[in-house]
């Protein structure tokens, strides 16, 4: 007979072969390290987009761009491309050249500017025209916050300064040369069909570059500044109420700073000097007393964070208040209590830069925003100055509310500014109406740092707050400044973006204006492609 066949009974707790134990020590290992490399490849490459690979790797060193590649972001460094189509061109004829190259090789070539758009509504990875070489002043016969600017981009986008008798700044175009793809530069005025004139004044670079413009200006001015702080809370609010209106009446210049978490607005008014208003031009306070409790509080904080900057550091006495609040951002950005307490500082700094001052034009209405940021600012009616309707401070009012009740780390400010309406029908501030009065309001998230997965933590809380922020817009008929719209990605978001521009501005009209002044969307970009699509044109046979 056979013998029994062998078996082999083995207990749980047996211990495996010493080849068996290695080799499989060996694999976990292995698949550990695998895991770390892939982690730590996520989170060093993690934001940036595919195509920016020369960022990807932090610790180590950027790999050169090819020499061909152009790396193009706008000024907050929010948005970036890479071209290698990046013309700059000089005069007018080398400009007409180049989009009528481009019309015929089917090629984009969006206009670029200064790069502001907090949006990057120029940039086009297909291919950008600069017109910075183009910047002379042809005649002259007789401005915003920022002053790095082209004319070309201002007055595209339809920006602003502030006072409800000032309208934005594509109302003071006489007329201009437009060049586009399909039909070489054409001469546009009021006169000069002027459909097409007051739909190209905010044309958002669509229609063609905008080479050559009259502006209606003023003589070089000097304006006086009077800054001063007032309190929200329910016993001065009915001050700020009752004075508005008659501050935005009496004042060629106004804003108001709203510091959220605080009972704080700051008001500056901007007029030209008269020999009936002779303010002393002094503060009672010096530039150190009113920095004083910000620079305290950032010691402190770096304290309690324990940072390698030390916090008897000499330098933090050099800091400007804007560069001393980026600093004290970046230590907790996200925290609302930190937030609120940095807020708190702000409120402090300018009740004791309360005063006046004297200067030029451009350096009273240009104002230090701070470093790079996330911004969405939308434009609304708000009655006339005869005839208010409150809806700028009700706005506010629900806006501070909705911050403290969602938990929002909003820092300040939330900047309020008004202008006249525009007769430029792509303008959020367009109206019929001669005397409407427009309410502009900002909020703001700062990316106070370098560091990639703190700047994507600030981004997705940006996103949340406009989108919170977003629910009060269908009540007061407000609308996105066009260089801070952001294009959803979801389908959905889009389609709902898409159907509120075409309530408010005449986009059947300017989509048909495009088609026929560049056929082939030279102009174009992917922005703007979701923001206007058309059908593909229709190629006539010669």
């Amino acid at each position: 007979a056979a013998p029994p066949p062998t078996t082999t009974t083995t207990s749980p707790s047996s211990a495996p072969s010493p080849v068996s134990s290695d080799a499989d020590l060996r694999k976990y290992a292995g698949y550990a390290l695998l895991l770390l490399g892939c982690g730590a490849a996520t989170y060093y490459s993690f934001p940036f987009p595919a195509d920016a690979l020369h960022k990807k790797a932090i610790p180590f060193k950027y790999a050169p761009l090819p020499e061909d590649l152009h790396a193009v972001s706008n000024w907050s460094a929010t948005h970036e491309v890479h071209t290698r189509v990046l013309l700059q061109r000089d005069s007018l004829p080398a400009l007409e050249d180049a989009l009528a190259t481009a019309h015929r090789e089917r090629r984009k070539l969006r206009p670029l500017g200064s790069g502001l758009s907090p949006n990057g509504l120029a940039l086009s990875r297909a291919g950008m025209v600069s017109l910075a070489l183009m910047d002379k002043v042809l005649d002259v016969d007789n401005f915003a916050s920022i002053r790095e600017q082209q004319v070309g981009g201002f007055i595209q986008v339809g920006a602003h300064g502030t006072g409800a008798r000032l309208p934005p700044v594509d109302e003071q175009v006489i007329s201009m040369k437009l060049v586009t793809p399909a039909k070489g530069t054409i001469e546009l005025s009021k006169e000069k069909d002027p459909e097409l004139f007051y739909l190209a004044r905010c044309g958002l670079g669509g229609l063609g570059v905008v080479a050559e413009v009259t502006l209606q200006c003023v003589e070089r001015h000097q304006l006086v500044q009077h800054t001063f702080v007032s309190n929200a809370d329910e016993v001065k609010k009915t001050t700020i109420y009752l004075y508005t209106w008659k501050w935005l009446s009496e004042n060629k210049h106004i804003k108001y700073l709203w510091i959220p978490y605080t009972d704080t607005v700051v008001v500056v008014q901007c007029n030209p000097p008269s020999k009936w208003r002779t303010p002393k031009l002094t503060s009672k306070y010096g530039k150190d007393e009113a920095l004083h409790h910000v620079r305290n509080l950032y010691r402190e904080s770096l304290k309690k964070y324990r940072t390698e900057t030390e916090s008897n550091d000499p330098e933090i006495d050099t800091l400007s208040f804007t560069e001393l609040r980026d600093k004290l951002l970046a230590l907790d950005p996200l925290d609302k209590h930190h937030v609120m307490k940095v807020n708190k500082a702000e409120a402090e700094y300018w009740k004791k830069s309360e005063g006046y001052r004297m200067g030029w034009s451009d350096e009273i209405l240009g104002f230090d925003c701070g470093g790079q940021q996330w911004v969405s600012e939308n434009c609304f009616p708000t009655g006339t100055i005869a005839n208010p309707s409150m809806k700028d401070l009700d706005y506010i009012e629900k806006l501070l509310r909705l911050i403290e009740k969602e938990d929002i780390p909003a820092p300040a400010p939330i900047e309020q500014r008004w202008t006249a309406h525009s007769k430029s029908p792509m303008s959020p501030a367009s109206s019929s109406e001669e005397d409407d009065v427009f309410s502009w309001v900002g909020i703001i998230m700062y990316l106070p740092t370098s560091d990639a997965r703190q700047r994507k933590e600030i981004t997705e809380e940006f996103f949340n707050y406009r989108s919170l922020v977003q629910s009060l817009w269908d009540d007061y008929s407000a609308y996105e400044h066009w260089a801070k719209i952001e294009v959803p990605k979801d389908k959905d978001e889009l389609a709902e973006l898409q159907a509120r521009l075409w309530k408010r501005f005449p986009v059947d009209a300017y989509n048909k204006a495009r088609m026929e002044l560049d056929p082939n969307k030279v102009l174009s970009n992917a922005k703007f492609e979701k923001m206007f699509p058309v059908l593909e044109p229709v190629h006539q046979a010669k």
